[in-house]
């Protein structure tokens, strides 16, 4: 099964889902992020914050739909923050689809304890929400109770 993470930048929260997805997730697994405007470089904190919880990080990269051209995803998961007003990209397809908005934290201001901090939260709450996917059993939810599974995920 293949997972989607869309953001607009591609830069900092799809990147995070993508790398820390693909450091947990269970065999037959994998993630993939792409952005609707790719900035075409990642966050540096996004890549320290990975590589500090020993994720290998040398794979991922800004990137926009020509990630997943040869491969659809089965699952595309937005993470813009609607909240922000940030325009939330959307991918047309067969794909079940569902959003886990995310706060930005390279838009976070302070000192550097507290910017991390930021990052340091919104990791936590990415691994949360793979936690409660991965323990779903996928096998035996359709795909009207997966998209609702995803949706009560994204709301936790």
């Amino acid at each position: 099964m293949q997972v989607l993470f869309m953001c607009t930048a591609n830069s900092c929260r799809s990147v995070l889902c993508e790398g820390l997805f693909n450091h947990l997730a269970p065999d037959g697994m994998n993630a993939i992020s792409s952005g609707s405007f790719p900035s075409g470089q990642l966050n540096p904190r996004a890549v320290s914050t990975l590589q500090h919880l020993g994720v290998d990080t040398s794979k991922l990269y800004s990137k926009g739909s020509e990630s997943f051209a040869e491969s659809p995803p089965d699952i595309v998961i937005t993470v813009c923050d609607k909240a922000g007003g940030e325009p939330c990209p959307v991918y047309f397809g067969s794909a079940i689809k569902s959003h886990w908005g995310l706060s930005d934290p390279s838009e976070v201001e302070g000192s550097e304890d507290e910017i991390q901090a930021a990052f340091d939260a919104t990791v936590a709450k990415i691994r949360q929400r793979f936690n409660a996917l991965f323990s779903l059993d996928m096998r035996s939810l359709s795909s009207i109770e997966l998209k609702r599974e995803l949706d009560r995920i994204g709301d936790v």
